[in-house]
């Protein structure tokens, strides 16, 4: 039960922060039903938060069946190599997973191609110097060497502790943490996205997560309010 309890609170704060977010992307680029947007390496879940509904189109991995529904046009692709022609979208759309895609040069190709399709994008990623690690929750461990990553991952998260998850799936993510995920801070952004602005999210006065945001030129794109 308490191990249920802890799941719900994670999931809570997850939709907290998520539609929040998403009500943020919706004032600045005024969406409406006829924006044509691109979300690379989404699902269907974030869009539950917006009151219009706009013209997505999902980019993801074939391995993310999740990603797959009938009230979005779903193509299965890499974000490093998109199969659109340059300047597609309104709006290219992408929450938490830059840091998912491996090592620098994989991340600079990344960013480069939704610079690339979109006339305006949207670009999330937690924070390096956020000091909870949120994929595996727990704090501190990012910070360390890899070696001592490793050891600590192997043998407790926060993570592990509240999801209890099989023995592949643990496998799998503590490898995935290990090998592919590459935390950005600021100024990282900053090189990846030249013509963004970089948008802090705050929690308790700290930056929890970054935005690449560039605003396009016409006439029912706003600032920040």
């Amino acid at each position: 039960m308490r191990r249920e309890n802890e799941a719900r609170l994670i999931e809570l704060l997850l939709r907290y922060f998520r539609s929040r977010r998403m009500r943020r992307f919706a004032r600045t680029f005024a969406i409406t039903e006829g924006t044509c947007i691109l979300d690379v390496g989404g699902t269907p879940f974030n869009w539950e938060f917006l009151e219009a509904r706009p013209r997505v189109t999902i980019l993801n991995l074939p391995r993310a069946q999740e990603a797959w529904d009938a009230r979005f046009t779903c193509v299965f692709g890499d974000g490093r190599r998109m199969p659109f022609a340059d300047q597609s979208f309104d709006i290219v759309f992408s929450n938490s997973v830059i840091e998912h895609v491996g090592d620098w040069e994989s991340q600079r190709q990344f960013a480069a191609e939704i610079a690339r399709v979109g006339r305006a994008y949207w670009v999330q990623t937690p924070n390096r110097g956020f000091p909870v690690e949120p994929h595996l929750m727990t704090p501190f461990l990012h910070y360390l060497p890899r070696a001592w990553q490793e050891r600590i991952a192997r043998r407790f998260t926060v993570w592990a502790l509240i999801e209890g998850p099989s023995t592949d799936r643990w496998e799998f993510y503590i490898e995935h943490f290990l090998n592919d995920i590459r935390l950005l801070d600021a100024a990282e952004m900053q090189r990846l996205f030249p013509e963004a602005e970089i948008v802090r999210e705050r929690l308790l006065g700290m930056t929890k997560a970054l935005m690449g945001v560039k605003r396009g030129l016409g006439p029912s794109v706003r600032r920040f309010e």
